[in-house]
């Protein structure tokens, strides 16, 4: 009797069954049930970080529309900020009703949807840095096309993905759940490439040799675009790329193991839960607002082929000077390093931009000047008569030597007599 009684007080309590749907999963999922001593205050601090990255983007986007400056992955990046919050929200009332498994639905799918806009922010930014660095090719439609198809299979399979995910609730049917959780592997692996992709793709890229350039394709050099340095660029979306799919690769791989609702693993602790989603993805929200992606992948409207990075951008600097405002005034890393794109010095960058009403450069002529003409007056320095003459007619230089002789013959005299 009272070896059975120890071993009942051995085994974890199991929450009762509902006999209607939905169910609660029979598996452990990461972070578990929360709880008000740990996950109320965790999860307030994150959702306050996420409304200051909100906040944040939100007035990027507003301050670049007035500017004329338009940038909207800055919007994508407030609805991931908001996707986030709405996340929070929902796991602080599932900690108040942790028996609904209606809630706990809810915060599912908002935990597993919102990431995926920063993994295809990423793989646009890798696209416009092939561009630039490849343009014969990567600006060809086959490329463009098989960029576009791959956002299109990662909304069509995160929709398939909730789907499942809310069936799997309101099933007991064991077939429908096994085809639900291969699905779920499926959008877990995807999601774990789609991560991913950005670090072999810029690998592969810079190591492709550029091709020489000549009469049938002139764009040797980057075609740069936006501020700042080309390696800053690759070092931001390197380290993004590292950490989103060290999240996503962290969830996928629990999701192979899987583990009885009352034995979790260590990988399903909340420690786990907090840092491969959340610490992660605020990290990267404020990565971009620091390093002000908004400037620094900035590419002009109408891109559509090798030269419009540079070219039109070099437009557009032109007419926006006046309207920069307060926030314009502050150097960029180009401005305060003193060079500028292909090394020049801004002083030069400067001194071409000044310009006449005529359209001719203010910069003095040197087609008027000859070369200078050494003429040793006795007693004065020599560096002092190394002055460039400008072109005059015989009759004009017969006059000004005819001039010199006598100021020379009289600074003779003088000097003889003692006058």
């Amino acid at each position: 009797m009272s070896s059975s009684s120890g071993a009942t007080m051995s085994q974890r309590p199991q929450p009762p069954q509902p006999h209607h749907p939905p169910y609660p999963p029979p598996m452990a999922g990461l972070g578990g049930v929360p709880t008000k001593t740990l996950d109320v205050p965790i999860t307030s601090v994150f959702l306050f970080l996420f409304v200051l990255g909100a906040a944040a983007h939100m007035t990027i986007l507003q301050v670049n529309m007035k500017r004329g400056h338009k940038f909207i992955i800055s919007a994508l990046l407030f609805g991931f900020c908001m996707a986030r919050i709405t996340a929070c929200t929902m796991r602080l009332v599932f900690n108040s009703y942790p028996r609904n498994v209606s809630i706990m639905i809810a915060a599912q799918v908002f935990l597993a949807g919102g990431v995926l806009l920063l993994f295809i922010i990423n793989l646009i930014f890798t696209q416009r840095v092939i561009r630039a660095t490849h343009p014969k090719w990567a600006w060809s439609k086959s490329l463009s096309l098989a960029f576009k198809i791959y956002y299109v299979s990662i909304v069509l399979l995160l929709i398939a993905l909730i789907f499942c995910t809310v069936q799997a609730f309101y099933t007991l049917d064991t077939n429908i759940r096994r085809i639900d959780r291969d699905i779920q592997l499926l959008g877990a692996t995807y999601f774990a490439v789609a991560a991913f992709l950005p670090i072999p793709l810029l690998t592969i890229n810079f190591l492709i040799p550029r091709p020489k350039s000549g009469p049938s394709f002139p764009y040797r050099r980057v075609d740069k675009f936006g501020t700042g340095s080309f390696r800053t660029k690759i070092c931001i979306l390197l380290f993004s790329s590292a950490i989103l799919t060290f999240g996503a690769a962290f969830r996928a791989g629990i999701a192979y193991v899987p583990r009885p609702r009352n034995d979790p693993a260590w990988y399903h602790s909340k420690a786990c839960f907090y840092i491969v989603n959340f610490a992660v993805e605020i990290v990267v929200v404020a990565l971009y607002a620091v390093m002000r992606i908004d400037k620094r992948f900035h590419v002009p409207d109408g891109s559509k082929g090798p030269g419009d990075y540079r070219g039109r951008k070099e437009e557009g600097e032109e007419g926006g000077e006046a309207s920069k405002g307060f926030l314009g005034g502050i150097n960029t890393e180009e401005e305060a390093f003193g060079e500028a794109e292909g090394g020049e010095k801004w002083e030069d960058v400067e001194m071409r931009k000044l310009v006449l009403v005529g359209g001719e450069s203010t910069r003095p002529s040197t087609a008027g000047l000859e070369k200078p003409a050494y003429v040793l007056v006795a007693g004065e320095d020599m560096r002092l008569s190394r002055v460039p003459t400008l072109k005059m007619s015989s009759e004009e230089r017969r006059k000004v030597s005819s001039e010199t002789s006598v100021k020379q013959t009289k600074l003779a005299r003088s000097r003889y007599y003692g006058t």
